[in-house]
This record gives structure tokens, sequence and C-alpha cells, in this order.
């Protein structure tokens, strides 16, 4: 399935409003607010590339406050790493 990782930065002040309404985006599977250069992580997911590349750019792009974004396409068949609890 096509994922993808989005990093944003978004006007000061307004980062729990702006969570709320990437958390209410189509494919949208993860919002984490974060410290650092950027602002906001968030992991969309889909059935399509086409409806990937609908929620980053037209249902992100609508967001008011979100100032920035970078987003990084997951390349699939590369292979997936989960860290055991024993390493948390």
């Amino acid at each position: 399935m096509p994922t993808a990782y989005v990093v944003i930065t978004c006007d000061l002040g307004h980062e729990a409003e702006v969570i709320q309404a990437l958390s209410k985006l189509k494919d949208v599977k993860e919002v984490h607010g974060t410290f650092g250069v950027y602002d906001i992580v968030v992991k969309v997911v889909s059935d399509s590339m086409e409806s990937l590349n609908k929620t980053i750019t037209l249902g992100m792009t609508s967001i008011r406050h979100l100032r920035s974004k970078i987003t990084l396409i997951v390349i699939e068949g590369q292979g997936e790493v989960s860290i055991g609890s024993e390493y948390r």
C-alpha cells in the first residue's frame, strides 16, 4: 500500500488545531506533535498513489495555519524493520 510520512511546520500556537484537522483527513493513520525543526509528523497510508496524492496535496494544503510540508514516500519492497519491545 502506498505510504508516506509528511513533516510539517505550522504557525506558532496552532499545533493542536492543525493536528486535529490532519486527523480528519482520509488516509491519515497517525499524527504526532514533535519538538525540533518540524512541528508535526503524519503517516499517510492509501489504497492508491492517486488517493495518497490527493490527501497530501489537496487535503493538507487546505488546512489553515499549516505553513510548510515535506513529503517522504516510502519505497515499497525494501522491507520494514520492527524493533521489538526489548529495545524500547
